[in-house]
C-alpha cells in the first residue's frame, strides 16, 4: 500500500480494536499512551472533589479568543466600562463573571513561546505538539507528508461526530487558519491551506490540503475509522474562500473580475461546488444576505465562507463590499442550528482578529474585537441551557502587549500615562509623553487617524524608538503603539493565559495546567470518548453493548 492510499483510507492501526471487549477504539493507542494524555486525564480526576456535583454536558462549546492575553483582557474589560460611561476598571466582560477560573501553560513541545498550531491541537486532542503541526503528535516533522501516517491524533469535534452530536466550527479567521483547522485536519504544515500552499512532493505522496480536508471530512474520518459512521461538520462559518476555489476570475464572487483571480487553488477544483454536492439540503452562503436567510430549522448544514481572507476587523466590517455578519451573529445562529440535534452538539468559536491587530501592533482593534468576542460568549450562555452545557473561555497564547506606567484610575485606556493628581500627560525622562499601552516589539508607531483597518500599517516599514505624541490622538482607531524592537510583525508572547469555565464540568480548569488539560476537560465533562463509541454502536456499526461496557473502554 503506497503512502497515499494510507492516509486516504487510514491505517487500521490507529482505529484500534478494544481485543477484550470486541470493540474499536476512538482514541489511537500512542494517543491514549503519551504523557500528555495520561497527566491531561489525572488532572481533571484529581479536581473532582472540589466540585459539590459533577454533572453530565451534553453540549459543549469551547472559545478561543486567538492571542487573548491577560493584559489583553484587563485592557478590553476597561475600554469597555469606558465606552459605558463608567471608570472602566471595576466593570466585568461576560465571561469574567464564569465561576470557575485556571491558568493555562502554552508553550509547545519544541517551543518556549508557541504558534496557534500546536497550542490549538494541545486543546483539541489532549496532547502537545510542536509549532506549526496542526492534529498531529510530535514525531512528525514539519513539512515532511512522509512523517504523517501514525502521528494522527482524535479530536474533541471527530469524537462529537461520532457520538453523532452536531458539530460547528465558527471563526473570524480563514476557516483552514491554524486555529479551527486544528478542529478538523491532519498536516505537517500549518501553511498548507490550498494545494497551492504545498510542495510539489507532499502532494505526489498523498498529503491533502486543510481546505479539501475539510469539504471531505466525513469521508476522511471514516477512513480512519473504517467502522465510523458520521455526517459531516454541520455548521461551518468563517473566512478563507481563496482556498476553496480555483484560480480562475470566472469563479471570482467578492473581487471584480479583471483584477486578478480570487481562488488560489491550482488543481481546478471548486471545493464550494463540491461541499453543495454532497448536502444537498445544506445551504453555501457568500454574504449578509445570505447568511441572514439561513432557516436552523430548515438548513441543518451550512457553509458560510464570507471573504477571500480572513474577515474583517469589527471595526472595519461596515466596510466589507459583502456585508459580513458579526461573531456574535455567527455564534448565535450556529446555536440555533445545532440546538435541535437530541444528543446535543460541540461547537468551537475563534475570535482570531484579536491576534492580528496585536500583530500590527494596533491595541485598539485588538481591544474592540475583544470586547464583541466578549458579547458573543454572553449570547451564548443565554441562548444554551447551561443546565447541560459547558462552556469554557480561553485563548491560544498571549502577546507582548503591556499595560504600563502610573496612570490614575479611570484615565482613558488608549490614551497617554496622565498620574494620579495631574490633568496633563506624565513625560518620560526623554521629556515626551507615553501611552498607557505598548508592545515590547512589532512594527511600532504608526497614526493612520480614524482608519479603522489594523492591517494597513503593513503598507509602511517598521519603525522604533519614541516619537512626540504632544499633539496626536492615541485613542483614535488608527494609532499603532509604539515599540522598542523593530520586527515585521510583533510576536506571540509566552506566559501563561487564563481558562474561564462554566456549566457542568467546569471545575475542571481550576488551578494552573498543561494547556492540554482543556481537552479532558471537555471529555469528562461531555463523556465524548465513550459517547462516541456508543453513538455508533447504537446504530449497528459493530459488535458491543453500549451500555456499561462501553462505558468503560478508558480510564476516565
Amino acid at each position: 500500500m503506497n503512502l497515499k492510499r494510507k492516509i486516504l483510507a487510514g491505517v487500521i492501526a490507529i482505529a484500534g480494536t478494544n481485543h477484550a471487549l470486541g470493540q474499536p477504539e476512538v482514541i489511537p493507542e500512542y494517543q491514549k499512551n503519551s504523557t500528555w494524555y495520561i497527566e491531561g486525564q489525572k488532572n481533571v480526576k484529581a479536581k473532582n472533589k472540589l466540585a459539590r456535583k459533577v454533572g453530565a454536558a451534553k453540549n459543549v462549546i469551547l472559545f478561543v479568543g486567538d492571542g487573548m492575553g491577560v493584559s489583553t483582557v484587563t485592557a478590553a474589560r476597561i475600554l469597555e466600562g469606558q465606552l459605558k460611561g463608567m471608570q472602566g476598571e471595576e466593570n466585568n466582560l461576560s465571561f469574567d463573571m464564569f465561576p470557575w477560573t485556571g491558568l493555562a501553560k502554552t508553550y509547545n513541545v519544541d517551543a518556549q513561546t508557541p504558534d496557534s498550531a500546536g497550542t490549538m491541537t494541545a486543546m483539541m486532542t489532549g496532547v502537545k505538539t510542536d509549532v506549526g503541526v496542526i492534529g498531529v503528535d510530535a514525531r512528525v516533522e514539519r513539512g515532511d507528508c512522509s512523517s504523517v501516517p501514525g502521528t494522527e491524533l482524535t479530536t474533541a469535534l471527530e469524537l462529537a461526530e461520532m457520538a453523532r452530536k452536531a458539530t460547528g466550527i465558527v471563526s473570524t479567521a480563514r476557516i483552514t487558519h491554524a486555529t479551527p483547522a486544528a478542529a478538523y485536519a491532519k498536516s505537517a504544515d500549518r501553511n498548507w491551506e490550498d494545494d497551492s500552499d504545498m510542495p510539489q512532493e507532499a502532494i505526489d505522496q498523498g498529503c491533502i490540503d486543510i481546505a479539501t480536508q475539510l469539504v471531505e471530512f466525513e469521508n476522511l474520518l471514516e477512513a480512519r475509522y473504517p467502522w465510523a459512521d458520521v455526517d459531516g461538520i454541520d455548521v461551518i462559518f468563517g473566512g478563507g474562500r481563496r482556498h476553496f476555489l480555483p484560480k480562475d476570475e470566472t469563479y471570482n464572487i467578492e473581487k471584480p473580475f479583471g483584477s486578478g483571480a480570487e481562488g488560489d487553488r491550482t488543481d481546478g477544483r471548486d471545493l464550494t461546488a463540491e461541499w453543495v454536492e454532497a448536502h444537498p439540503y445544506g445551504k453555501f452562503v457568500v454574504d449578509q444576505a445570505g447568511f441572514d436567510a439561513i432557516r436552523p430549522r430548515k438548513h441543518s448544514q451550512v457553509l458560510g465562507l464570507f471573504n477571500e481572507s480572513h474577515m474583517q476587523y469589527e471595526a472595519d466590517r461596515k466596510n466589507d463590499i459583502l456585508g459580513e455578519p458579526s461573531i456574535v451573529e455567527m455564534t448565535t445562529k450556529a446555536i440555533d442550528i445545532l440546538k435541535h440535534n437530541e444528543n446535543g452538539y460541540f461547537l468551537t468559536v475563534e475570535s482570531g482578529r484579536i491576534d492580528h491587530a496585536h500583530h500590527a501592533g494596533n491595541a485598539s482593534g485588538a481591544l474592540v474585537d475583544t470586547i464583541v468576542f466578549a458579547q458573543a460568549i454572553e449570547a451564548a450562555v443565554k441562548k444554551a441551557n447551561m443546565k447541560d452545557t459547558l462552556i469554557i473561555v480561553t485563548a491560544d497564547h498571549s502577546h507582548v502587549f503591556t499595560i504600563a506606567g502610573y496612570a490614575k484610575r479611570g484615565n482613558n485606556i488608549l490614551g497617554k500615562v496622565v498620574a494620579v493628581g495631574n490633568t496633563e500627560p506624565q513625560l518620560a525622562a526623554d521629556g515626551l509623553p507615553y501611552t498607557t499601552l505598548g508592545y515590547t516589539n512589532g512594527r511600532g508607531f504608526a497614526d493612520f487617524g480614524l482608519e479603522t483597518d489594523s492591517d494597513a500599517i503593513y503598507g509602511s516599514d517598521p519603525f522604533s524608538g519614541r516619537v512626540d505624541l504632544t499633539s496626536i490622538d492615541t485613542q483614535q482607531q488608527g494609532y499603532h503603539q509604539e515599540t522598542l524592537v523593530p520586527l515585521s510583525s510583533e510576536t506571540h508572547a509566552g506566559e501563561d493565559i487564563a481558562i474561564y469555565g462554566k456549566g457542568p464540568g467546569a471545575h475542571g480548569v481550576l488551578g494552573t495546567n498543561e494547556q492540554n488539560v482543556v481537552f479532558h476537560v471537555m471529555n469528562q465533562a461531555g463523556n465524548l470518548v465513550q459517547a462516541a463509541l456508543k453513538g455508533q454502536s447504537e446504530k449497528g456499526r459493530f459488535g458491543a453493548e453500549p451500555a456499561s461496557d462501553v462505558a468503560t473502554l478508558t480510564d476516565f
